[in-house]
C-alpha cells in the first residue's frame, strides 16, 4: 500500500527528482511516433552571455507546463534546448572578461593565453584567437543555464540540445542563405545603412529603438543665389538639430504647397560656412510646422535624409566614419573651395560631438547662425544594444526581401500572420503593425567576428579589385564554410588577396539570420530528414511580445521562402516580469532578480506557481507572496495526499462506479469532471494560467469543505461499505488533482504519486491526464445539491463557532434548516456527513416556499451546545 513518509518535506525534491528524471531517461523524445503523435516545440534559445535573470523562468515555465500537458495527453514531445551563443552580445562579455579585443589584421598565436587580471586596456588578438575565447566562455556558460532549468525543473530532452554558432547551425544558416541567394531573395547592395560606431557593424531595423535625448535646434542661415542683387543677401533661416553635417548638405526641401518656399524651388542656394552651392527642392514628407518648415537634406542625418535622397535622386556626401569620427583629408566636394577648406580643416578628424561645438563656434563667429540654439528633447534611434545614438554610412551589405519592397511578399506575410494562431488573439495585431510599416528589406549582415560568416568568396581582377557582382559559393555538401580561411573550388591558398585570385567575404551574419532558422536546427533540417518530416511544421512557438517583429516575423519569413509554410501553427506570447515599480525587468535597467536564490528559498514549485498564474501575454510583477502562497500550496498538498492515503481502503486502482455510491461522494466526482473539463480547454487554448486557476480554486475547496465532510465517515464512523466509497472518491479526487497540478508543480506532485505508485506503474509526468468520460461513468446521475447544500450548511456551522470564539471541535446542540423541498430533500442526503463533521446533535428541517426564500437556498440557525456537553471527559 501507499508508502507515506511520516514528515513528509519539500525540502531536497528537486535535486532527487530531477536526477530521477534523467537516469531514467522520463523526457526523451520518442522518435518513431508519427508527425500526428507528435508536439513539437520551437523554445526560445536563451542567450547565454551572461546570467539568467527571474524573467527567464517566467516564461520558460510556461512553456514547460504545456510541455508537460501534450506529454499527459499522449504526444511524443519534442522539447530541445538551444543556446543563442553567437552575436554582439557575447563578443562583448568576452571582451570584458578576458580583457581582449579582436584585431582581424593579427595574426594567429597558438600560446595566447588571457591577462589573468584584466585591466581598462584591452589586449588586441587575432580572429581566430578571438573566437576560440568566446567557444570557451559560452560552453561554461552552457553549463551553468542546464543547470538551473534541471532545477526549475524544466522537462526538456537534454540529449537534443543545439548552439546557434555549432557546426549544424553553421550548415543550416548557410545552405538557406546560399538558397535565397539562388532564387534571388538574397541581394548585396552599397547603400546608406545605420551603424553604431562602438560595435563598428550596421544594424537592422528590427534592431532600433527610440531614446528621448537632449538637442537642440540651430538657427543658420543659407544664402539665396539669385541675379537680383537687392534679394542677394536676403538668407533663408533652417532649424537643425545636426549642425556638424553642414558638410554634408545636399540640397534643401520644403512641403510642395508651402507658400513661403513655393517660389524657391528649382533655385540654388550657398550653405553657410562652407559656401556649396545645393539645390532647393519639394517633397511631401517636408513638415511646413517642424522649425522653419525648410530643412537641409544631408548624406546622411537620418532615415528621411535617405528618402529625400533616393526619391530625389540626390549625390552622396558622406562625411561620418565608421568609427564615428570625421575624415582627416578634406571631401572632394570642398577641395576647390577656399572657404570649406579652411572650415573643414577646423573639423577634420574630430568626432560628432566634438564637430557639432566647432561648427556652432565657427558659425556663430561668422555671423551665420541666429539666436542660441533652442533645447529640446527628442527621440533618437539606438541599436538596442548601444550606448551611442546610431549613425547612417554608406557600405556594401547583404539583404534578404521581406516584403519592405515587394508589396507582393509583403501581402503573403501578412496572411502569413493571419494563417496562425495567436495566444491571445490580440498579439495579431503587433505582427500586422510591424510587416505593414517596413520600409526596407531585412539587412542581414554584420562587420563582427563571432557568427556564421557568409558561405562566399570574391574574384580579384588583374588589378586586384573585388568583383563583388559575380561571387563564388561553395557546394552544400561543403558546408559549413569559413571563406576566411577555407579556399574555394579551383583555387589555391596562395591565391588568397592576390590579383587573379580571391578573397573571402569578412561578415557574418546578423544573429536573427541564424536564430530565424531554429525549427530548421532543432529539426535537423537535411542532416536528419526523419525527424524533420516528424516535427516540421512545428505545432509551438513560445515566445515574449517584444520580439515579435524580429525573432516570430523573421523566422516566418524564412519558413515561407524556403518550405512555403509557416514553421509552426501557433504562438503564446508571453509579458514582461515586472518590477515592484510595475517598470520592466531588463539587465540593462539594474532592476533584475536572479532566480536561484529564489529557487532555494521557495523551492522550484513555489516560483513556478507564480510564474504560471500569468496569464498569456500579460505583463506580472514580480510577486514573492504569490511565491509564498505556492509554498503552502505545495506543502498543504503533501499533507492532504498523506491524509487520503493513510485511509486504507485496500486498493491502489481507481474505484469503479459499484464503490463510489454515496451522494455527496458521487456530487464530488461530478465536480471533479466539471474541474477536468475546465483545465482541459484552457490547456488546450494554451490557457495554463485558467487551468491552474481553477484546479487550486478547487482543491481549497476540496481540503476545506469535501474532506471535511467525509472525514468521519471515512474513518468508518458508520460501517466500511460507507467508508469504502468515502475513501475511494477521495483517491480518485487526489489522483486528479495531482495530474492536474503536475504540469505546474511538477516536483511535488512526483513525490505524491510515488508515495502510491511504484516504477512499474509508472511517474507522474509519464501518466495519462484525466479522462472525463470515466469521471462522468462513476458519478453517473449525480445530484450537485447535495454537495453544494451540504457544505454550504457546514459552512455556516463553522462560521458559528468562529464567531462565538469556539473551537471547530465544539459541540453543536441543534442546527435549525429552513429551506425548499427539493432543497431539503438533498440535505437529508446528506446528512449524516453533516452531522458528523460539524459535530452536531440535532438537525430540524422547516420547509418554505421557494417565493419566501429570496436571494438563498437555505437559511440556518445554528445553535452551539453548552461547553463540552456532548463531548466525553477525559476519565470516561
Amino acid at each position: 500500500m501507499a508508502n507515506v513518509p511520516e514528515k513528509p518535506s519539500l525540502e531536497g525534491l528537486e535535486q532527487r527528482w530531477a536526477s530521477h528524471w534523467e537516469a531514467h531517461d522520463t523526457y526523451k523524445f520518442d522518435r518513431t511516433k508519427t508527425r500526428g503523435e507528435v508536439f513539437s516545440i520551437d523554445t526560445p534559445p536563451p542567450t547565454v552571455s551572461g546570467s539568467l535573470h527571474v524573467g527567464h523562468v517566467f516564461s520558460y515555465t510556461h512553456t514547460d507546463a504545456i510541455a508537460r500537458y501534450q506529454r499527459m495527453r499522449g504526444k511524443a514531445v519534442f522539447y530541445p534546448m538551444g543556446w543563442d551563443d553567437n552575436g554582439l552580445p557575447t563578443e562583448r562579455r568576452v571582451q570584458n572578461y578576458f580583457g581582449v579585443r579582436c584585431d582581424p589584421s593579427l595574426p594567429y598565436d597558438s600560446t595566447f593565453v588571457p591577462p589573468e587580471n584584466p585591466g581598462k586596456d584591452q589586449v588586441s588578438i587575432s580572429r581566430r584567437n578571438f573566437i576560440e575565447l568566446c567557444h570557451q566562455l559560452t560552453v561554461e556558460d552552457e553549463k551553468v543555464f542546464e543547470s538551473l532549468w534541471k532545477h526549475l525543473g524544466l522537462s526538456v530532452d537534454w540529449t537534443m540540445t543545439y548552439e546557434t554558432i555549432g557546426e549544424r547551425a553553421q550548415r543550416v544558416a548557410q545552405r538557406a542563405f546560399l538558397r535565397n541567394l539562388a532564387r534571388g531573395e538574397a541581394y548585396q547592395a552599397e547603400a546608406p545603412t545605420l551603424w553604431d560606431v562602438d560595435f563598428r557593424t550596421a544594424v537592422a531595423q528590427a534592431e532600433l529603438e527610440d531614446r528621448e535625448q537632449p538637442g537642440a535646434y540651430h538657427r543658420l542661415a543659407f544664402h539665396k543665389i539669385t541675379n537680383d542683387a537687392s534679394n542677394n543677401d536676403e538668407p533663408i533661416f533652417i532649424e537643425t538639430t545636426r549642425p556638424e553635417l553642414l558638410a554634408a548638405c545636399v540640397a534643401l526641401v520644403a512641403h510642395p504647397d508651402d507658400p513661403r518656399y513655393k517660389p524657391l524651388f528649382g533655385t540654388e542656394v550657398r550653405t553657410p560656412l562652407f559656401g556649396v552651392t545645393v539645390p532647393v527642392m519639394a517633397h511631401e514628407l517636408a513638415d511646413p510646422e517642424k522649425g522653419s518648415g525648410i530643412a537641409m537634406i544631408c548624406t546622411f542625418g537620418d532615415t528621411t535624409d535617405v528618402t529625400w535622397w533616393r526619391e530625389l535622386n540626390l549625390p552622396v556626401r558622406a562625411i561620418v566614419q565608421r568609427d564615428g569620427r570625421l575624415p582627416t583629408s578634406t571631401p572632394a566636394w570642398l577641395e576647390d573651395n577656399t572657404a570649406g577648406t579652411k572650415a573643414w580643416a577646423e573639423i577634420a578628424g574630430k568626432n560628432v560631438k566634438q564637430a557639432q561645438k566647432q561648427i556652432v563656434e565657427l558659425l556663430s563667429e561668422s555671423g551665420e547662425i541666429e539666436g542660441e540654439p533652442r533645447p529640446i528633447t527628442h527621440p533618437v534611434k539606438f541599436f538596442e544594444k548601444g550606448d551611442r545614438p546610431l549613425e547612417i554610412v554608406t557600405s556594401r551589405q547583404w539583404y534578404i526581401g521581406n516584403g519592405g519592397r515587394d508589396e507582393k511578399l509583403r501581402d503573403a506575410l501578412l496572411a502569413r500572420g493571419d494563417e496562425l494562431t495567436w495566444h491571445p488573439p490580440y498579439m495579431k495585431a503587433r505582427y500586422q503593425s510591424w510587416v505593414g510599416g517596413l520600409n526596407g528589406d531585412w539587412l542581414v549582415s554584420r562587420q563582427r567576428f563571432f557568427g556564421v560568416p557568409f558561405p562566399l568568396w570574391y574574384p580579384l581582377n588583374t588589378e586586384g579589385e573585388i568583383d563583388h557582382e559575380h561571387p563564388i559559393t561553395p557546394s552544400e555538401t561543403s558546408l559549413p564554410v569559413d571563406p576566411s580561411s577555407d579556399t574555394p573550388e579551383g583555387y589555391t591558398e596562395d591565391q588568397r588577396g592576390a590579383p587573379g585570385g580571391f578573397i573571402g567575404d569578412p561578415d557574418i551574419m546578423d544573429t536573427w539570420a541564424t536564430s530565424s532558422l531554429t525549427p530548421q536546427i532543432a529539426g535537423a533540417w537535411e542532416d536528419d530528414p526523419d525527424l524533420f518530416a516528424r516535427v516540421f511544421p512545428m505545432d509551438l512557438r513560445p515566445q515574449a511580445h517584444e520580439i515579435i517583429r524580429t525573432w516570430l516575423f523573421s523566422t516566418t519569413v524564412r519558413s515561407h521562402l524556403e518550405h512555403g509554410s509557416l514553421p509552426w501553427r501557433d504562438a503564446g506570447i508571453s509579458g514582461w516580469v515586472l518590477d515592484p515599480d510595475r517598470k520592466k525587468m531588463s539587465k540593462s535597467k539594474g532592476n533584475v532578480v536572479t532566480p536561484m536564490g529564489l529557487l532555494e528559498q521557495y523551492g522550484s514549485d513555489a516560483v513556478r506557481y507564480w510564474a504560471a498564474s500569468g496569464r498569456p501575454g500579460t505583463d506580472t510583477a514580480f510577486d514573492e507572496g504569490q511565491m509564498k502562497v505556492g509554498r503552502r500550496l505545495a506543502i498543504k498538498l503533501l499533507n492532504a495526499s498523506k491524509f487520503v492515503l493513510g485511509l486504507h481502503d485496500g486498493t491502489d486502482e481507481l474505484p469503479d462506479a459499484g464503490i463510489v455510491n454515496e451522494p455527496i461522494d458521487r456530487a464530488m466526482v461530478a465536480r471533479l469532471a466539471d474541474l477536468v473539463e475546465e483545465a482541459t480547454r484552457a490547456f488546450d487554448g494554451y490557457d495554463y494560467a485558467r487551468s491552474l486557476e481553477h484546479t487550486e480554486a478547487f482543491f481549497w475547496s476540496f481540503c476545506d469543505d469535501m474532506v471535511e465532510l467525509v472525514k468521519g465517515r471515512a474513518y468508518e464512523t458508520f460501517g466500511p461499505q460507507r467508508a469504502a466509497s468515502a475513501q475511494a472518491a477521495l483517491r480518485l479526487a487526489l489522483s486528479v488533482q495531482l495530474r492536474l497540478f503536475a504540469p505546474f508543480l511538477p516536483f511535488v506532485t512526483e513525490e505524491v504519486w510515488s508515495w502510491w505508485h511504484d516504477e512499474a506503474d509508472g511517474l507522474i509526468h509519464q501518466a495519462a491526464w484525466p479522462d472525463t468520460a470515466t469521471l462522468r461513468t462513476i458519478a453517473g446521475e449525480a445530484d450537485l445539491k447535495v454537495l453544494d447544500i451540504s457544505t454550504a450548511v457546514l459552512s455556516e456551522i463553522r462560521k458559528a463557532k468562529t464567531t462565538a470564539k469556539r473551537s471547530l471541535r465544539a459541540d453543536v446542540a441543534r442546527v435549525e434548516i429552513y429551506g425548499s423541498p427539493t432543497t431539503i430533500a438533498a440535505l437529508r442526503l446528506g446528512e449524516t456527513d453533516v452531522r458528523e463533521a460539524g459535530r452536531v446533535k440535532e438537525m430540524i428541517y422547516i420547509e418554505a416556499p421557494e417565493t419566501e426564500l429570496v436571494g438563498t437556498e437555505v437559511s440556518v440557525l445554528v445553535t452551539l451546545a453548552e461547553e463540552d456537553e456532548f463531548t466525553p471527559k477525559k476519565d470516561q
